[in-house]
């Protein structure tokens, strides 16, 4: 994996407020200077995102990110603006109380919310309210004046984190705002990129505030963001080679009636470069499957037997698209685990593993959806959703296996307890087939010599860029099948 930087690491709450802390205390900067950097961070970012902007609404709670909200409302007045204050209590605490008596020191005025407050109108709101000050659903004057930002005419502009969401896992317990901008400071936090964040924080900006690289030394991140760039994992072919050489992925699926969900398996792993692909399914299914990708070698499966000489050949095998949960699927799905082969398991794969947990080979990928990881952790849905991270590394522990937990901001994880989040994707993969075009992406990879790590890393950005491809500006409607011409650019490194 590509060295990280300080533009690329998520933090948890805790990991920022020591590196705050260290700033204050080895950097020498003190939190009114750090609060200062903040509002003059978010002003110039307001000023470019909205540059005809000249009257400003901005609400202030009674923590640091009040503080900062003071401060910009400062800068704003300074530079002949017309501001108005709204600030959720009657007094500000640490050091954001000398921000706020510097406001009315210098003439400002604040008005205190209660349950009537209406927001001035104005052509931008500025959002001081909590930040990463709550990890619980806002209530009563707060939740109030959420709901009223949110249904505020001008553009919104959120400082570090959207209020109402918690910026350690993303989620939204109760009203949140739905910023236009948001504007994070000294690192960025993880629940910005997933779960609900990703619909939150709109156009996203990071200040680190001149934190010297050496302060964040020993504070390592919790999280990596994967970049384009990842994709110079995969090294570049020499001429003198054949299909041998980039392995053979054999793809068991396809019970009655899905054949689809092999067909799209083998074409993605063919279209990120796997010099093979077999197909083991159903013979019913086999002229539906090479009719019109005659590339795929398919082959009748009528039971663990049929498959051995296929396992013999195959480098690579991907389990579980269109397998179904009954005895032809689980007797194949039995067969394939016990061949030690690198292993990519998603679907009914998946559901599999969780009623009769198997030893797993040392080289597998898991990718499940949201629902598939709770049945595989013995929960529910709503429990992975409400801390993904956590649970994208229970999987990768109990298993012990890299994990790619798809939805919006997918997770991968290791064992060890590395994990990346993919910043990439959009709504319109929300659709049939998407899950089984990552399952051949990642198999295609592993039967190119990447590790399960890069395997998964990669695989999981290639298929997010690809979607965004596919779908350009309109991604409603977008199918699986959208994302194959994609798929072969974004693996060779084309420009969009």
């Amino acid at each position: 994996m590509p060295t990280s930087s300080r533009s690329t690491n998520l933090y948890t709450v805790e990991q920022v407020r020591r590196i705050d802390q260290a700033a204050i205390r080895e950097g020498g900067l003190p939190g009114t200077e750090l609060m200062q950097r903040a509002a003059t961070a978010a002003f110039a970012a307001l000023r470019r995102i909205w540059p005809q902007a000249r009257t400003l609404t901005v609400i202030a709670g009674s923590g640091n990110n009040g503080g900062d909200a003071f401060l910009l409302a400062r800068l704003a007045r300074e530079a002949q603006w017309q501001v108005q204050l709204v600030a959720l209590g009657e007094r500000s605490g640490g050091d954001a109380a000398a921000a706020r008596d510097a406001w009315i020191r210098e003439g400002g005025r604040i008005t205190v919310a209660d349950m009537q407050t209406r927001l001035p109108d104005a052509d931008v709101l500025v959002d001081g309210l909590f930040g990463t000050g709550i990890a619980r659903a806002p209530e009563g004057v707060a939740a109030h004046l959420i709901e009223a930002m949110n249904a505020f005419r001008g553009g919104r502009l959120a400082l570090d984190v959207p209020s109402g969401l918690d910026a350690d896992n993303g989620t939204a317990p109760g009203p949140v705002l739905r910023a236009d901008a948001t504007v994070s400071f000294v690192g960025w936090k993880r629940g910005l990129f997933t779960a609900d964040g990703v619909d939150c924080c709109g156009q996203l900006e990071l200040d680190l505030l001149g934190i010297p690289d050496p302060v964040c030394a020993g504070i390592g991140p919790d999280c990596e963001l994967l970049e384009a760039g990842f994709a110079n994992v995969l090294p570049p072919r020499i001429r003198n080679v054949n299909k041998g050489r980039f392995g053979h992925v054999l793809i068991i699926g396809g019970d009655i009636g899905m054949p689809g969900s092999v067909r799209l398996a083998g074409e993605a792993a063919l279209r990120v470069g796997a010099g093979l692909v077999s197909i083991a399914t159903r013979a019913q299914h086999i002229g539906a499957v090479v009719g019109d990708r005659p590339e795929l070698m398919a082959m009748a499966a009528d039971g663990p037997q049929s498959t051995e000489a296929m396992l013999a050949r195959a480098s690579v095998l991907a389990v579980g698209p269109g397998l179904g949960q009954g005895a032809w699927g689980h007797a194949l799905w039995d067969k394939a685990l016990r061949a030690g082969l690198p292993l990519v398991l998603d679907a009914d794969g998946l559901n599999l593993l969780a009623r009769q947990p198997l030893p797993l080979p040392a080289t597998t990928v898991l990718t499940p959806h949201p629902g598939e990881a709770a049945r595989l952790l013995g929960c529910d849905t709503a429990a992975i959703q409400a801390d993904r991270f956590a649970a994208a590394r229970a999987l990768a522990s109990r298993y012990a296996c890299v994990v790619v937990l798809k939805g919006a901001g997918s997770l991968v994880a290791a064992a060890d307890g590395r994990i990346a989040l993919c910043p990439f994707g959009n709504p319109g993969m929300a659709s049939a087939g998407m899950g089984d075009v990552l399952t051949g992406v990642v198999a295609g990879l592993l039967a190119q010599g990447l590790g399960a790590w890069d395997a998964a890393c990669l695989g999981t950005l290639v298929h997010a860029r690809a979607g965004d491809r596919a779908a350009g500006p309109r991604p409603r409607g977008m199918i699986a099948s959208d994302l194959f011409e994609a798929l072969r650019d974004v693996v060779n490194g084309s420009p969009s």
